[in-house]
């Protein structure tokens, strides 16, 4: 077995990096940290999952890992932990074989953690680590979280979505009361201090492996890897199911409702509702957006060509993103 700890705090680099690993031959322990970013399922529809407003102000990366299972978040307060094993798909049955060595080094620690439903850590009843699994032929992919001294807050903020917004068949987040471990130390220590107490119990239950670092070219493969799928809109939200998207807000110029019918991230249809007033016919406004991507950058350059003053009375630009999005 590997035992690889990135140097990397990019969500999209590591996220690259297990697919590439997945794509090795020998078994391996991947270790990595994110600066705050979405990681979302792969049968999820990403726009459902988080709260868009709040990631596009704060510059949080937002990314579609290969398993399945809900939307996590990530940030420096949070490890993440990956094993990739060969031939591993004959012997999975369940979360437990992976997950055990970190309730084992929490148990060293004087902290009573277990596996509970399906694929959830938890301590007294709080979750504090979601895990997810792909099986790609015979190998086995299984990876989950660990969130030591994250922001809290922050979770709540940026998963907290209005569900009456969005009508799909995409696989949703269970929302669960979430705890970090630091909480229940008995004694406090830092979250390096923590990841090497779970790569020395790791080289404890497999002695035979070895440290590994990425060579010059493997880095080249997980950059190009990254570019042409992890970066891109089309893997990252384009990449859902069909959804039926709805929302009304109050502006200056009246109510405004839309409704729109959205195909694998693209915009099929797209109507206006309201008690607003128009400057001139606005089926002309609403042809622009389709098949157009469920994109704010996109939408925000359209917008720039077609203003919505030019449409509609006291209703600008701002609330038609707001309305959209």
């Amino acid at each position: 077995m590997k035992f690889i700890i990135s140097s990397s705090k990019n969500a999209y680099y590591n996220i690259a990096s297990e697919e590439y690993l997945l794509n090795q031959s020998d078994d391996i322990f991947y270790l990595y940290q994110n600066a705050p970013a979405v990681i979302v399922g792969i049968n999820q529809n990403t726009l459902a999952e988080v709260n868009y407003d709040y990631i596009r102000n704060n510059d949080i990366k937002v990314v579609r890992r290969l398993s399945g299972g809900g939307a996590v978040y990530h940030d420096l307060g949070n490890i993440n932990f990956c094993f990739i094993i060969r031939n591993g798909k004959k012997n999975d049955n369940g979360f437990e074989k992976y997950t055990k060595p970190i309730i084992d080094v929490l148990k060293t620690l004087g902290v009573e953690a277990k596996l509970e439903g399906r694929n959830d850590l938890t301590i007294d009843g709080k979750k504090f680590s979601g895990n997810a699994k792909y099986i790609c032929g015979d190998d086995l992919l299984q990876h989950g979280t660990i969130l030591f001294n994250s922001k809290l807050e922050d979770i709540v903020s940026i998963l907290n979505v209005d569900p009456d917004k969005f009508k799909d068949k995409a696989v949703k987040s269970v929302k669960s009361r979430v705890t970090n471990v630091s909480d229940y130390l008995k004694e406090p220590i830092t979250i390096d201090m923590f990841i090497n107490q779970i790569v020395n119990h790791l080289k404890l239950l497999y002695p035979e492996a070895r440290e590994y670092r990425f060579s010059f070219k493997e880095k080249n493969e997980i950059l190009k890897l990254q570019l042409n799928r992890y970066f891109q809109w089309d893997w990252n939200y384009g990449k859902t199911v069909l959804y039926n998207y709805a929302k009304s807000i109050r502006t200056k110029g009246g109510t405004i409702e839309v409704k729109m019918i959205v195909n694998k991230g693209y915009i099929k249809y797209l109507d206006f509702f309201g008690d607003f007033f128009t400057k001139k016919d606005i089926d002309d406004f609403k042809k622009i957006f389709i098949d157009i991507p469920h994109d704010y950058n996109n939408i925000n350059d359209i917008l720039t060509q077609y203003p919505a003053t030019d449409f509609f009375e006291n209703i600008n630009n701002d609330d038609i993103l707001s309305i959209i999005f």
